[in-house]
Order: structure tokens, then sequence, then C-alpha cells
């Protein structure tokens, strides 16, 4: 039906040069990128442009990480580098983004609390000092 000579198509000794040539120059370009500073330099050279501030926050405050912050971590990316092609400048600040929810949550369930009038009764002050022990 088909006549393919399989010896003269794929030599393995071929594919193992292509794949080691690939990798030499992708050494080559990520050396490049490292020696002009590509990101940073990418961010300078946008500078003038519309405005996008992306606020992050450390990847997992209380110190228990899970497969969802890949996942929010591959959507963070997407959305900055998205902005930076569309023609913004993006600022990325690191450490801002925490809501305090996680942290909330280890406090009551350490302490007992069920409600409002749990954390009023101990007091805001002494209640976020229980937390200072659950961020890492």
């Amino acid at each position: 039906m088909f006549n393919v000579q399989y010896q003269a198509s794929i030599r393995l000794e071929d594919t193992l040069l292509e794949g080691d040539r690939s990798s030499k120059e992708e050494e080559k370009v990520i050396a490049y990128w490292r020696e002009i500073n590509a990101f940073q330099t990418s961010v300078k050279l946008s500078e003038g442009k519309p405005e996008c501030v992306f606020f992050d926050g450390p990847p997992f405050v209380t110190g228990l990480p899970h497969y969802g912050h890949l996942l929010a971590g591959t959507i963070k990316d997407i959305v900055t580098r998205y902005a930076h092609v569309t023609g913004h400048h993006v600022t990325r600040r690191f450490g801002w983004d925490t809501h305090g929810l996680p942290v909330e949550h280890e406090i009551n369930k350490k302490l007992g609390i069920t409600g409002r009038e749990d954390v009023m009764k101990l007091g805001i002050d002494n209640y976020n000092h229980c937390g200072n022990d659950k961020i890492r």
C-alpha cells in the first residue's frame, strides 16, 4: 500500500543532534536576555504608556500551598503579559494582595471563634496579634 523506506525516514542520531542544537540555541538566547536585562529593559521601554498597576500578594500567606496557587500564578502572569503586549506600562508590586481570609480562618479555628461577637470580646488588636504567627 505505502512504499516507505523507514531506514531513510528517521534516524535517531539526527533527532538527538537536532535536539542538542536546539538546547544550545536556547541557552544562547537566555544568556543574551540576561546580558541585556530583558525584563527590566522591557518595563523601562514601556514607561509613559498607559499605566497598569498589578498588586500581587505572597504566594501562600499561611504557608500551606496547594494546586490553586499554580493556577492563580499562571493567570497573574497572563494578565500582566497581556497588558504589556497591548501597550501598557505594567508595574508589579508584590506583597500587597493578601486579603487575610486564610489567616482569619486559622485564628478562628485556633481560638474557637464563631462570629463577630467573639472577635469583639477578644479585641481587634489581640485578634490581629494572634495572626502574626500564622504569616510566614
